[in-house]
């Protein structure tokens, strides 16, 4: 390293500003080896699902404290019901009643087929306050044969037995009525107890498609 360091030594204005000869593809080459303090982190898979008319699916094992945020991916959810949500709700140990107290704001972005209606707007049907209902995170799905949506939620350090539990998804949807829709969900669980489970299903009827559980490194 002491190539560069004088490289960069001698590049140096007195403001601090580096100049473009302080970097070149000869002193990047010489770099070997990263400070052991850099973090670079990864995602690991933990489990893969897939829904095949199936009416939910359940994350029941994997969530604890090996990993300080979750992320779930949703690939091509199709259901088979037109115009229902797509929800989510969690539980805690062995328990089953997916009914944890949530506190939820909502919007989204729209354009139809035809170029003719656009709109951005905050969405308070489906949000919640200390609900306990299933929590939406794309409303109004259509069930046509190439109808469906994609996206992703963030769950963050569902173990900690200190902090409510944030959550954060994005969804792709193609709308029942040919609309694009962008959904954007974020809120928090009302829970100091540790998160262990996350189920995911239509407000109305079976679905197909998968849903990827990731680790956050």
């Amino acid at each position: 390293m002491g190539t560069i360091t004088r490289s960069f030594a001698n590049n140096i204005t007195t403001s601090g500003v580096l100049l473009p000869a302080s970097l070149t593809n000869n002193s990047i080459a010489n770099v070997t080896a990263y400070n052991a303090a850099i973090a670079t982190g990864s995602m690991v898979l933990l489990s893969s699902q897939t829904a095949s008319n199936s009416a939910s699916l359940s994350f029941t094992t994997g969530i604890d404290s090996t990993y300080k945020e979750y992320q779930f991916y949703f690939i091509d959810i199709h259901p088979r019901t037109d115009n229902v949500s797509f929800t989510f709700q969690v539980d805690t140990g062995t328990n089953t009643n997916y009914n944890q107290t949530i506190t939820s704001t909502l919007f989204t972005a729209f354009h139809n087929e035809a170029g003719t209606v656009t709109a951005l707007s905050y969405d308070d049907g489906r949000d919640q306050a200390q609900g306990t209902s299933f929590q939406i995170i794309a409303n109004d799905n259509g069930n046509g044969a190439d109808e469906s949506l994609a996206g992703s939620l963030q769950l963050f350090n569902p173990a900690s037995s200190t902090y409510v539990k944030h959550f954060i998804s994005r969804i792709s949807q193609y709308y029942y009525d040919n609309f694009a829709f962008d959904k954007f969900c974020a809120g928090y669980v009302n829970t100091t107890t540790a998160l262990t489970r996350v189920q995911f299903k239509m407000s109305s009827g079976n679905f197909d498609g998968t849903i990827l559980m990731y680790g956050i490194v």
